[in-house]
C-alpha cells in the first residue's frame, strides 16, 4: 500500500466521522479571533464571555431615562426668518413599489416659496443635474453617456406630483439609482419644489402656474363701476331680488 492509498482512506475517515457529530457542535476553531469579536458587541452576546462592564452582563444598555424614540420624534424645520415649520415624522416606510401610494398619500411639509426653491436648486445642481441637466431635459453630462435619462420638463413626467418624484428619488426608478442614503428626506423635499420648476408647475417664487395669470386678469377687470350701470326699467336696487315693477 503506498502513500496515496493511505491519504485517501485518512480523509474518508475523517469525512465519514464528521458526519456523525452533533450538528449543534461547529468544530475546532482554528482563528476564533476571526469569529467572536475582542470588543463588546452591542447586538451580540457571548453565553460563556458576560460583559465585566455593565452591572446586567450584557452588552446591550437600557436607554437612559427620558430617551425619545425615533419613531415619536418629530422633525421641523426653520426658515431664514426664523419661522419654524412642522413636517411631521419624516419617517417614510415605504417600498420601492409603492410609487401609486406615495403619489396619492406623501404631500411634501415645506412651504413651496423663494427660499426652499432656491435651497432645492443648490441640491438639484448638487445630486441630479449630472444626469437630468441643468433644465431637467436628461441631456447632463452623465446623462449623454447613461442614455435613458427621463426629460422632467416634457409629457408624462412634466406632470408628477411631489409624492411621486419623492418616492423615485428615495427608491429609484428605471435607469435612476436610489438617493436615501445620500440625501436627507427634508433635501428630497426641497429638490421636490426646484423640480417644479423645471416642470412648469411654478416659478422660482413658487407662484403655481396659471395663478399670475388670473391675478394679472382679475387686476385688469377690477370692481365694477357703479355710475355706469344700466338699471333695467321696473328693478328695486334696494331689493335687487324683488320682480315688482314701480308703480308711477
Amino acid at each position: 500500500m503506498n502513500y496515496k492509498h493511505i491519504t485517501w482512506i485518512v480523509l474518508l475517515t475523517v469525512g465519514l466521522a464528521s458526519c456523525g457529530q452533533d450538528p449543534n457542535d461547529t468544530g475546532v476553531e482554528y482563528a476564533p479571533n476571526m469569529y467572536h469579536s475582542i470588543p463588546y458587541e452591542p447586538l451580540s452576546q457571548k453565553a460563556d464571555n458576560p460583559n465585566k462592564i455593565n452591572d446586567n452582563g450584557l452588552n446591550m444598555r437600557k436607554p437612559v431615562k427620558g430617551t425619545i424614540a425615533r419613531r415619536n420624534y418629530k422633525t421641523t424645520y426653520v426658515d431664514n426668518e426664523g419661522k419654524e415649520y412642522d413636517l411631521g415624522l419624516m419617517i417614510y416606510n415605504t417600498h420601492r413599489d409603492s410609487i401609486e401610494w406615495a403619489q396619492k398619500n406623501l404631500k411634501n411639509p415645506l412651504p413651496a416659496n423663494e427660499e426652499i426653491i432656491a435651497e432645492g436648486k443648490v441640491l438639484y445642481e448638487r445630486y441630479c443635474q449630472a444626469c437630468h441637466g441643468a433644465k431637467g431635459d436628461g441631456n447632463g453630462k452623465v446623462g449623454i453617456k447613461y442614455t435613458g435619462v427621463a426629460n422632467l420638463a416634457a409629457g408624462q413626467v412634466a406632470k408628477y406630483n411631489g409624492g411621486h418624484i419623492f418616492h423615485v428619488i428615495t427608491h429609484g426608478k428605471g435607469r435612476m439609482w436610489p438617493h436615501a442614503s445620500q440625501v436627507s428626506p427634508v433635501d428630497r423635499w426641497k429638490i421636490v419644489e426646484y423640480v417644479h420648476v423645471l416642470q412648469g408647475q411654478q416659478d422660482e417664487s413658487g407662484v403655481k402656474a396659471g395663478e399670475e395669470a388670473e391675478k394679472e386678469e382679475e387686476a385688469e377687470v377690477g370692481e365694477p363701476d357703479e355710475q355706469n350701470l344700466t338699471i333695467p326699467e321696473g328693478v328695486d336696487m334696494v331689493n335687487p331680488d324683488s320682480t315688482e315693477t314701480m308703480m308711477n
